[in-house]
């Protein structure tokens, strides 16, 4: 692809104002509910799981409550883990996995883990389909400090009144076309940049957080995963994502230090998950599964090694 794309908001090399902004903001469309689509699901799942309201989005006409699941059977003495899902809205299977495994899948741990589930954590860029906020801020730049966005800084303050001691912690995202056509064109545009193409990944992989990578972890979820559908290869530099590839799949980056969700918290097990959902050789259903191979395989391994 040619870093010649022209996205239509903004003047080449400056920045965007609260014009270039509110122009961009106007040209969002809901395309889906939140509320059909993840409220709903949460309500049918109220008998068998705590679901609690930790935060409220209030983009007015718009307002959306935050709800997280909780193990109904909570015990202190056992680990916790966390699982985060449409952190970026437009990807969905980070939403749908986290619920699919609510429903299939989380009551098999009870006894075993604490479980906390956000299935939604941006319903507002979910609804559009679209990786920002309202304010065309990245939400998974957002986890720093006391949360630079009312997303993060919901999810932030929840947890830490909470003051759960996580073993794990899996953030559930896509990397997808609209990527390059899209949303880093708009990315650019937005910061006065000029835009440098990357190569989208057609498979799965996982981004284990560089300040304590945690090797095994990332291979334990690869290894469950391509049982269900298939790794992403290196490119031709040995690289996913400009990162150095570690291992079939996995790579490791920044992640507190930038702001991602999947660091904002102290849990000895983190990863974020990315399938490619645009790929040929895989269904909409496939990724969701991808995702809830990736939570089984990350709870089962820190079961089975608890500490260091």
């Amino acid at each position: 692809m040619s870093n010649t794309h022209f996205y239509p908001i903004g003047t080449p090399g400056q920045p965007w104002g609260d014009a270039e902004r509110a122009r961009w903001r106007a040209g969002q469309q809901r395309q889906r509910s939140y509320h059909d689509d993840v409220v709903a699901a949460l309500e049918r799942l109220g008998e068998r799981f705590d679901v609690v309201q930790y935060g409220q989005l209030d983009y007015a006409p718009d307002h959306y409550p935050l709800f997280a699941v909780v193990s109904h059977e909570w015990d202190p003495a056992l680990p916790t883990a966390l699982v985060t899902g449409g952190v970026h809205g437009y990807e969905t299977s980070g939403v749908h996995g986290a619920l699919q495994f609510l429903d299939q899948n989380a009551e098999a741990y009870a006894g075993r883990i604490n479980l906390i589930v956000a299935p939604c954590v941006s319903p507002w860029g979910y609804e559009r389909i679209q990786r920002w906020n309202p304010d065309a801020i990245d939400p998974n730049r957002s986890f720093r400090g006391d949360g630079q966005i009312e997303e993060a800084a919901s999810l932030m303050r929840w947890m830490a009144a909470r003051g759960d001691d996580l073993l794990v912690h899996l953030d559930l995202h896509e990397t997808t076309d609209s990527d390059l056509h899209e949303f880093d064109p708009a990315r650019c545009a937005r910061d006065g940049i000029a835009l440098v193409p990357d190569i989208i990944p057609d498979g799965f992989y996982v981004i284990g957080n560089s300040e304590d990578p945690q090797p095994a972890f990332q291979q334990a979820l690869i290894a469950a995963v391509e049982k269900i559908t298939h790794i992403a290869p290196a490119d031709a530099n040995g690289e996913l994502i400009g990162m150095p590839l570690q291992s079939p799949g996995v790579v490791w980056g920044e992640s507190r230090s930038i702001g991602a969700c999947a660091g904002f918290t102290d849990a000895l097990y983190a990863t974020t998950t990315e399938v490619y959902p645009d790929s040929p050789r895989t269904s909409p259903q496939e990724c969701n599964d991808a995702q809830v191979a990736a939570v089984c395989a990350g709870l089962d391994y820190a079961l089975a090694h608890p500490r260091r």
